[in-house]
């Protein structure tokens, strides 16, 4: 199966000069933790609600003038429209994230996929890996696992 059998295709992009207060509005209409940050159709970031509590709110800044560009995630990982979900998997395994860009091979936003989209549609095992290796906090042995002696 592919990612974009089972992406979110209802994304939007915000500007990097968009202010905390209207991307935190806009993610509470739309019910979403995260924006992706877009110049001229090109994914530049990641906006999350706890950057903007983070780096904006608990350093005291004013969430009225800071922007998204002062605030969002930038080296963003992301797949590919065309790849296997298995790929997916691996990437939010890997990176221990919880939602992910997807971009067509024109390097341009198409889509978001979440750990829940992995969920509803991939096999048990895959999606329970994925999971247990998302919610470990780095460094720590998985239940079960042997301690180094």
């Amino acid at each position: 199966m592919k990612i974009n059998d089972i992406m979110s295709l209802d994304v939007r992009c915000i500007g990097p000069e968009t202010k905390l207060a209207d991307a935190a509005k806009i993610m509470r209409e739309r019910d979403v933790g995260a924006l992706p940050v877009c110049e001229q159709e090109h994914l530049i970031g990641m906006l999350t609600d706890r950057d903007i509590v983070v780096k904006g709110v608990a350093r005291g800044f004013d969430v009225h003038l800071m922007t998204a560009r002062e605030a969002m995630t930038e080296g963003v990982v992301y797949v590919y429209e065309d790849q296997e979900i298995e790929t997916a998997a691996r990437v939010f395994e890997a990176k221990q994230i919880r939602r992910l860009p997807v971009l067509n091979r024109e390097k341009k936003l198409v889509g978001i996929l979440s750990l829940g989209d992995l969920a509803l549609h991939a096999t048990t095992g895959l999606t329970g890996e994925a999971l247990r290796e998302v919610s470990q906090p780095p460094g720590v042995a998985p239940v079960g696992a042997m301690a180094p002696k």
